[in-house]
């Protein structure tokens, strides 16, 4: 089903703040259990959350055999892959930092774009982007000399391509299947793919207390069946780079519910860093028309179906 660009526009602002607030649950409910097993909870439950949508609906999801690599590869990537970076990554890092790398990904993109579509990118938009990265060391050189934790800044960094490689592998797929089935399918890809690395992991049931099962279900329910939902119904209606701009706001609602609710503080050093980094973030995202979109309708294609 077809969706206006204005409610494309306000599902693309649910899920960042959404997954903004993920940031925390994922801190609180990673000292409890380990990455890949929380990740591996978590889409065990969204999965369910979507198969019961599907049952209430009376409808079946359906997947075409030459579709199934495609789709089982963007579920591995931006589900397991994905979630294997960031876990790991908020357990070494505060919620605050792992959230700001994650704000990268909209520049990430917009580099995608050029290299992969050749899409032309403006002065300002490189600016932006150098804007952007220079905002992130401002917060990774202050961040290990406060407290050195390289291994966690690599595993966001694994998160953040990861998620513009998911994002330009499930465009096309859009062209062929509704969002319900698309999310469907690559929780149950992604959740399948966690299981060989949580044997690994052991789980110290003694832990996981009340709160951290109500994180678990956050972070299934909300942030991953209905958040993915939403973000790959708005990724359908305005495009990969459009779509990604959005990401630009789960680390303003992540450092502000991290000062609220966990007490977490960032440096001067590590504030400005970010305020840098965002702006440069928004400096290349929102940068001439031709830069992000253009490319995905040229031929009168809407940015669905591209290859």
């Amino acid at each position: 089903m077809a969706i206006t660009k204005r409610l494309a526009i306000g599902l693309a602002t649910a899920t960042a703040v959404i997954w903004g607030l993920s940031f925390l649950s994922i801190k609180t409910a990673v000292a409890a259990i380990p990455p890949v097993s929380l990740g591996l909870a978590r889409f065990i439950v969204a999965s369910a959350v979507l198969l019961a949508v599907f049952a209430v609906m009376r409808r079946r999801p359906t997947l075409a055999l030459k579709d199934l690599p495609r789709m089982a590869g963007a579920g591995l990537v931006g589900v397991t892959l994905y979630f294997l970076g960031e876990n790991n990554g908020v357990l070494l890092l505060s919620a605050s930092e792992a959230s700001i790398i994650v704000g990268t990904i909209p520049v990430l993109t917009m580099i995608a774009d050029r290299v992969l579509v050749r899409t032309r990118l403006t002065a300002a938009q490189y600016a932006g982007a150098g804007l952007s990265a220079v905002g992130v060391s401002l917060i990774v050189v202050e961040s290990l000399r406060l407290s050195p934790a390289p291994l966690g800044y690599l595993y966001m960094g694994l998160a953040a391509v990861a998620w513009v490689a998911y994002a330009f592998m499930t465009r096309p797929l859009l062209a062929k299947y509704d969002s319900l089935e698309v999310t469907l399918w690559q929780s149950l890809f992604g959740a399948v793919g966690f299981v060989p690395f949580a044997l690994f992991e052991r789980v110290e049931w003694a832990l996981v207390t009340p709160v951290v099962v109500v994180n678990v279900l956050y972070l299934g329910v909300f942030c991953s069946a209905i958040g993915y939902l939403f973000y790959i119904a708005s990724l359908n209606a305005l495009g990969a780079g459009v779509s990604s701009v959005f990401i630009n706001l789960i680390p303003v609602v992540s450092v502000a519910a991290s000062f609220v609710i966990l007490g977490e503080r960032l440096s001067p050093v590590q504030l400005a860093g970010g305020a840098v980094a965002v702006g440069g973030v928004y400096m290349a995202s929102f940068a001439g028309g031709e830069g992000r979109g253009g490319a995905g309708r040229r031929n009168g294609k809407r940015p669905a179906d591209g290859a």
